[in-house]
C-alpha cells in the first residue's frame, strides 16, 4: 500500500507526524490533494476513525503538524468537505479548537 499514498499522504495515514514533519520541511505541499482528501481532511479523518476503531484517546498531532508548516484550515476538499466538516464529524474536539485557532489567526492578518 505505500506506493498508493504520496509520501506525505502516507505518513498521515500512519500518524507518523515525525516524518510528516520532515517531508513538509523539505518542501512538500501541506495542501496537498490526493484522491478525496486534502493532508488536513485526511489527518483529521485518520485521528477520528482510529479513536473509535481502537478507542484510544483522540490524537491531534498530525493535524498540528500540517497547520504548524501552514496547511490551509478551511480548503475543502475535493468532495466539499473542509477540515472542521471532517472534526464535527468525528466529535473531535482538539482539532475543531486548533482549527479555530488557525482561522481566527489567519482572520486578523
Amino acid at each position: 500500500m505505500r506506493d498508493y499514498w504520496t509520501p506525505a499522504h502516507h505518513a498521515v495515514e500512519h500518524e507518523d507526524a515525525e516524518t510528516l514533519a520532515r517531508l513538509l520541511a523539505d518542501g512538500a505541499d501541506p495542501n496537498e490533494v490526493f484522491s478525496t482528501m486534502t493532508l488536513l481532511t485526511h489527518a483529521i479523518d485518520v485521528e477520528g476513525d482510529g479513536s473509535l476503531q481502537s478507542g484510544r484517546p483522540l490524537a491531534v498531532h498530525t493535524t498540528a503538524v500540517l497547520l504548524a508548516f501552514g496547511a490551509d484550515p478551511e480548503l475543502a476538499d475535493p468532495d466539499g468537505h473542509t477540515p472542521m466538516d471532517v472534526a464535527d464529524h468525528y466529535g473531535h474536539d482538539l482539532a475543531v479548537k486548533l482549527l479555530r485557532a488557525h482561522i481566527q489567526r489567519a482572520d486578523h492578518r
